[in-house]
């Protein structure tokens, strides 16, 4: 799983503890970890504390790669912070779409519910026409 983590103390040749602060729970999606989770490593990692990197692990415990993070945070600063959204935004965007979503739901089950009458009077319909051609078929033989 990968993380976004912070190089918290290196505390000798190859012994580094790392700061977990969020999983990437899903395709662009990221959850924060907190309380921050404290990790140590055994690996070499090659930068210095207080830098930010993305960090690859196996089993929660065990560094397969680290990753300096500047692109990646710079990249999501590009592609989302530059347009102007906020997470106030995002949120209110969220709700327009439920808001959507349930409008749509009620209106589909007004078309089902409206199809349902519709079929009931064409059937209505159908045996009203059926009884009127007995009727008449009778109206016709007495004649």
């Amino acid at each position: 799983m990968r993380y976004l983590a912070k190089v918290h103390i290196k505390s000798g040749p190859g012994v580094t503890q790392l700061q977990l602060l969020a999983a990437n729970v899903a395709e662009h999606v990221w959850e924060p970890i907190t309380p921050y989770k404290v990790m140590s490593t055994y690996k070499d990692i090659p930068f210095n504390e207080q830098s930010l990197v993305l960090v690859d692990l196996v089993d929660e415990e065990t560094v397969v790669r680290v990753l300096d993070a500047t692109d990646w945070v710079m990249s999501f600063v590009a592609e989302y912070l530059t347009q102007g959204l906020t997470p106030g935004g995002l949120k209110e965007e969220v709700e327009r779409a439920e808001q959507w979503r349930q409008s749509l739901t009620l209106q589909n089950q007004e078309v089902r519910r409206r199809a349902l009458e519709t079929a009931a009077r064409r059937d209505e319909i159908q045996n009203l026409e059926k009884r009127l051609k007995v009727e008449r078929e009778m109206l016709e033989s007495k004649d």
